[in-house]
């Protein structure tokens, strides 16, 4: 799950982030890479040197440019905390996340000014004037490069009310998380084992094509395989095979290929260790050419399930079907 926040100056956002890091979030706050950035160029840290560095990184690198930053830290088995969403662009690169939720912090111009002053950060407003002047260039802008914290609000998922205590706000925090967890979505086991095979597909060696095959038997993978020299043999990608490395065209002299497929591996593999894969199925991330289907066939499993299409004619399809393997394209 990724949370982000967004909202006006001093209306709770980093309180909200304090109570996800409390219960396991992992923080980033695009504030602080500007930060880091006024810190490089010897720059006083305060709001509106924020706001020019802000403005300026998004025109010299786009206005998704802070989003993107944070999107490269993130992995897929954590929860995050996003901080400071300002900009529309920013948010509109977030939720193309899985399982990004914007959230609005609101509280009233004069509560949050007082808090302000009370935390007392760098370059601070002294006076309400200063703090609603600063504020009028964070609102709206047509500068789609600048701040544009009202056009950022209206994307949001959830908008809390802060003008209470913590304990109110807190309140809104855990029902948020009880919601999104009621509604969590975990992969089928179809989606499970096809996205490992995909996993598996990076280790391959062959410079043509990255190919995996995972084979399951009873939701317990048995053997995985993936594509490129026999074992012993030079890799792929360091001249082992040199009808791979002469880069010709598709399907053509196949017979001077010397790279096993994904799925010749994970049978071999099985059957090195010893490992039974009757009625097993195999996921794969091509679909089997005709030595494999043959492999397939007379190892004795009895499902495929492929994910893009890699030639697959009448034949392999067909033989398949005679011998009463089942097969899905997923």
């Amino acid at each position: 799950m990724i949370i982000g926040l967004t909202g006006t100056n001093g209306a709770g956002k980093g309180s909200v982030a304090e109570m996800l890091i409390k219960r396991g979030f992992q923080y980033y706050s695009l504030s602080d890479i500007l930060r880091e950035e006024l810190t490089k160029e010897e720059k006083e840290i305060k709001r509106d040197t924020l706001i020019e560095i802000g403005n300026r990184l998004r025109l010299e690198h786009g206005p998704s440019v802070l989003a993107d930053m944070i999107a490269n830290k993130l992995d897929i088995d954590k929860n995050y905390c996003v901080d400071s969403i300002r900009n529309p662009f920013e948010a509109e690169r977030l939720k193309q996340l899985p399982e990004f939720h914007l959230i609005n912090v609101e509280a009233p111009q004069d509560i949050r000014f007082e808090r302000c002053k009370s935390r007392a950060r760098e370059g601070a407003e002294t006076t309400f004037e200063e703090f609603q002047a600063v504020e009028e260039k964070e609102l709206e802008s047509k500068d789609s490069n600048a701040q544009q914290l009202l056009q950022t609000a209206r994307l949001a998922d959830y908008n809390f009310d802060n003008s209470g205590d913590l304990v109110q706000l807190e309140t809104q925090t855990v029902a948020l998380l009880k919601d999104r967890a009621s509604k969590m979505h975990r992969p089928s086991w179809d989606e499970y084992f096809m996205n490992i095979a995909k996993v598996v597909a990076m280790r391959s060696n062959c410079v043509k094509r990255h190919v995996a095959a995972v084979i399951v038997k009873e939701n317990r993978i048995i053997s995985t395989g993936y594509n490129g020299t026999p074992r012993g043999i030079r890799n792929c990608y360091e001249g082992g095979c040199a009808r791979c490395n002469s880069f010709g065209e598709s399907g053509k002299d196949l017979g001077e290929c010397i790279c096993s497929h994904a799925e010749e591996n994970s049978i071999t593999q099985a059957a090195y260790h010893g490992v039974a894969i009757k009625g097993a199925t195999i996921y794969t991330t091509f679909s089997p050419c005709i030595m494999c289907t043959k492999m397939i066939i007379n190892s004795g499993i009895s499902e495929v399930i492929y994910g893009a299409e890699y030639s697959m004619n009448k034949l392999e399809l067909s033989l398949l079907k005679e011998a009463g393997v089942r097969v899905r394209a997923l």
